[in-house]
């Protein structure tokens, strides 16, 4: 074969593939309108999409002293527990919940001067109380994460432990959502149908899927659902497979 045939021969080859890929396309196009057409029924999913803002934060705190003696240690938590009150009251925070005291001892590592090994010994006790304040303030109570520090002045300790930021009328919503998503796969079902020359009659089956709500423009899914605490702002999304008779 000569060199000046062989590009005839690719632009040939070339163009049976592409007929053939054409021909391909076109018979599965048709079977789908022809199934469309014998079909008595077609199966949709419709979607609904809203940003939320969380309308409930919970902040939770730990407030822990330490002393040498039990004693000691209940003086300065009944100080300190004060103090804590006294700042939450100055930001608005007067309504809090507290958990019951637990109290710790605490251990350091003393050498046995019989056999040389390190043995425990107490060196003193430590109490901890779980303080949380539920808020519809859901800008200005996250900042008592910050504004703990400035506690340490009045050498009283209370470390953040969580912020969770809560929607409440998730409930309402999702019912209105899958409303919604319903009329969406009606009209998706519509556009599908008139393509085949058909048109929609009544709903006959719907099926709920998975409400997932995610921070704000993150489309994260889980087979059980996202219900994410850890934003303001936040995205709920539901879906709903249709099945809607044909004329």
């Amino acid at each position: 074969m000569t060199t000046s045939s062989r590009p005839h021969l690719f632009g040939l080859l070339a163009g049976l593939f592409l007929a053939a890929a054409l021909c391909f396309t076109s018979v599965l196009v048709t079977r789908t309108w022809i199934h469309l057409r014998e079909s008595q029924v077609i199966q949709v999913t419709g979607s609904s999409r809203r940003n939320i803002r969380s309308d409930l934060v919970v902040w939770t705190g730990l407030l822990q002293v330490e002393a040498r003696t039990l004693p000691a240690a209940h003086a300065k938590f009944q100080a300190d527990i004060e103090k804590l009150k006294a700042f939450l009251a100055a930001r608005g925070q007067g309504k809090f919940e507290l958990s019951p005291v637990q109290v710790r001892d605490l251990a350091k590592r003393k050498r046995d001067d019989a056999d040389g090994d390190a043995v425990p010994e107490r060196a003193g006790y430590q109490l901890v109380q779980t303080i949380q304040v539920s808020s519809a303030d859901v800008e200005g109570v996250p900042r008592l994460a910050a504004d703990c520090l400035g506690l340490l002045a009045q050498d009283v300790v209370v470390q953040t432990s969580s912020i969770q930021f809560i929607y409440t009328k998730a409930g309402d919503t999702k019912v209105q959502m899958m409303a919604e998503a319903t009329e969406d796969a009606r009209r998706r079902a519509e556009e599908i149908a008139s393509r085949g020359g058909r048109s929609v009659r009544e709903l006959r089956a719907a099926k709920m899927g998975v409400v997932q709500i995610n921070p704000l423009h993150v489309s994260a899914t889980s087979w059980e659902g996202n219900n994410d605490t850890t934003s303001l702002d936040k995205t709920i999304t539901a879906t709903v497979s249709a099945e809607f008779g044909l004329k």
